[in-house]
């Protein structure tokens, strides 16, 4: 961001405002249906509406599962990464944005119904998986320094979850779907690839050419003030 020209600082700021908006959206909906969770709107079996691994009635869970959160701990700890993740998508790859969420949200979730254990899947940690390696992969495949930087940003602050897209997280803690992890993780990836050609790119060097003549006949100059 250049604070020395303020049109360009101003219209900076306002693209970060505007992409911080669908990150505020979607946690907002996740709070919401949390509340509506745990007021008992939907009746006592809120996992009715989860995902449910290789069963008809739990394909439902692909739109639903990221929305579903077990308790307010599980809710907070996912509120976060998931601002800043959403946030990161739109501001640094806003003409593929929308695509790329829908594309996350629907394919981590159909992986999970793929790969996942027989029991109740429920969280947006897989979409929060989904994001995180689709932002670091994209940069590095782009070659392009600010793009590479959010990627390393992103490993920095969110490099630690990674261990837990492996089956020893169930050993650990069996609670947390490494499934619903690791698909969200494959599909970041996938889609970093499918769409590495699209959106912001690096930006192609253009060498500007030698203005010197060309010689005259056998070699020789033909600036003016020399013989040939």
């Amino acid at each position: 961001m250049n604070m020395n020209n303020p049109d360009r600082y101003s219209f900076e700021r306002k693209r970060m405002r505007i992409a911080f908006i669908p990150a505020v959206v979607v946690t907002a909906m996740l709070w919401l249906a949390f509340l509506i969770e745990h007021t008992g709107a939907l009746g006592d079996n809120i996992y009715r509406f989860a995902m449910l691994p290789r069963e008809i009635s739990g394909l439902k869970g692909i739109l639903f599962m990221p929305l579903l959160h077990s308790s307010f701990s599980h809710l907070l700890s996912n509120t976060l990464p998931l601002l800043i993740l959403i946030w990161f998508l739109f501001y640094f790859y806003s003409n593929i944005a929308f695509a790329a969420f829908a594309v996350l949200w629907v394919l981590s979730g159909s992986i999970t119904w793929v790969i996942g254990r027989e029991s109740y899947h429920a969280g947006a940690s897989g979409l929060i998986f989904g994001l995180l390696f689709f932002l670091f992969f994209s940069g590095i495949f782009r070659k392009y320094i600010p793009l590479v930087s959010v990627s390393l940003i992103v490993a920095f602050i969110y490099g630690g979850m990674v261990w837990s897209i492996f089956p020893i997280t169930e050993i650990l803690d069996a609670s947390i779907s490494w499934e619903g992890h690791l698909s969200g993780a494959i599909s970041g990836l996938i889609l970093s690839i499918v769409l590495r050609g699209e959106g912001p790119q690096k930006p192609e060097v253009i060498w500007e050419e030698d203005d010197e003549e060309p010689p005259g006949e056998d070699g020789l100059s033909n600036y003016p003030g020399e013989t040939q």
